[in-house]
């Protein structure tokens, strides 16, 4: 009788002894993993923020201000897979167009990225991402303030909605491709001016000038046109061209095209945008 007593009381002990094995194993494995979790999330913003929050990936596009030169063109593509195309020029410096490639590294906040620019210091490329803008901030990492402080910002292209002072190839007329002709010493373009609201540019032979007005709701107006008088081959797609400018009233944008249009009609022509002339 004791000894079964005795046996029964060992029993409950070693079964007690194996649940309280279990729970500190299963303790430990969970004590474990949530410090594997914290270590693998230290270095991650926390929250919503420029990171996590903003569709940032895309092109972006501006002037930055240049210490020896007119302005500095600027192109940053950014890429889901961490990596960037930047695309510069020196205005009224230099024609080349200079390309770097590399990664780019979002800072604690997940507000800023730097990019890593082989040969550069990176303080140089540093950006606070927006909704649809990248802020060029100064070596310390902070905003650029007072009275220039909006020239130091690249937009978005699908969101730059301002068609004045870029330089827009004639790609298509009447719904038909643009081709290079014979005696076309010139690519067809225009580019509107935003200081004194005229319009320059090249039917493909012949320069012309005149002046525009742009109104609310897309609505477009050129006039007092008027083109150089030089002897061309073919004038076919000139006299086209400045004929679309004349009756044009409205005009559409996507993206990098732009389109000059007479009233709900099909496009009359068709422009792309080119960001190093």
């Amino acid at each position: 009788m004791f000894h079964n007593i005795g046996q029964f009381n060992i029993n409950q002990l070693n079964i007690f002894k194996m649940r309280f094995q279990l729970i500190f194993v299963s303790l430990t494995l969970t004590l474990f993993a949530c410090s594997s979790k914290k270590n693998m999330n230290e270095n991650l913003p926390l929250g919503d923020n420029s990171q996590t929050s903003l569709d940032w990936t895309g092109v972006y596009h501006g002037s930055l201000p240049c210490a020896n030169c007119e302005a500095i063109k600027t192109k940053i593509t950014l890429n889901n897979d961490l990596t960037y195309v930047m695309e510069t020029k020196y205005v009224g410096k230099s024609d080349e167009v200079f390309t770097s490639t590399g990664k780019f590294t979002w800072d604690k906040s997940g507000s800023n990225i730097t990019l890593e620019v082989a040969g550069e210091d990176k303080a140089n490329h540093q950006y606070k991402v927006g909704e649809n803008t990248l802020f060029k901030l100064d070596n310390q990492g902070n905003r650029i303030t007072g009275a220039s402080e909006n020239n130091y910002i690249l937009t978005k292209v699908d969101f730059d909605t301002d068609i004045r002072e870029k330089y827009w190839k004639l790609t298509e007329l009447n719904g038909k491709p643009i081709k290079w002709v014979d005696g076309q010493s010139k690519e067809a373009h225009f580019i509107l001016k935003a200081d004194d609201n005229r319009v320059q540019g090249n039917g493909g032979c012949n320069g012309f000038f005149g002046s525009y007005e742009i109104n609310e709701g897309n609505r477009i107006k050129f006039a007092q046109l008027a083109s150089t008088m030089m002897a061309c081959e073919n004038l076919e797609i000139e006299n086209a061209l400045m004929k679309v400018l004349e009756i044009s009233d409205n005009y559409s944008l996507n993206g990098d095209y732009l389109y000059l249009n007479k009233a709900r009609m099909a496009p009359l022509a068709k422009f792309e945008v080119v960001y190093f002339k």
